[in-house]
């Protein structure tokens, strides 16, 4: 028997396409953004929520990012939105706890002495509260005379 040797064959680099795979992930990172946005602006004037803005920054300044890059930025957005979407949710149950409890301060202050709603636990700001005291001072707690006061709360300019 004899063996017949082929000559070698040369193989050519296979040429990857990567501008669609680059496409669909910047603009899957295009609309996680505009999400985070939108979540930030609707969250408006709440404070504490930890949007993450600006801790994503590339090592070594502007330069073009590689697919697996481009899908770590994806992935940490889309990680991020999730995380702010549970904190505005926990808040806005938060918030409508508060506002049930101020309807029924309102209802009957005498069942709520002393209790006190800021605006900020009800999603309206920094500056106010409802704060049940008795009419009257002293006399009106003797008397149970009790009703709601509406501070405006914020402090004149120094």
């Amino acid at each position: 028997m004899a063996v017949v040797e082929h000559p070698p064959v040369a193989l050519s680099p296979v040429e990857v396409d990567e501008r669609a795979a680059r496409r669909s992930l910047r603009d899957q990172i295009a609309k996680l953004e505009r999400e985070l946005a939108a979540a930030f602006v609707g969250a408006f004037p709440r404070h504490g929520i930890d949007f993450g803005f600006g801790t994503s920054r590339a090592p070594g300044g502007p330069r073009m990012l590689s697919l697996g890059e481009l899908e770590r930025v994806r992935d940490d957005l889309a990680e991020r939105l999730v995380g702010v979407r549970r904190q505005l949710h926990e808040r806005a149950e938060a918030e409508e706890a508060r506002r049930e409890l101020l309807e029924r301060m309102l209802l009957e202050p005498g069942r709520y002495k002393w209790v006190r709603v800021t605006a900020r636990e009800l999603g309206r700001g920094d500056c106010g509260a409802y704060h049940v005291r008795p009419r009257l001072g002293i006399v009106g707690m003797l008397m149970g005379w009790w009703h709601v006061k509406i501070s405006s709360g914020c402090p004149l300019s120094t």
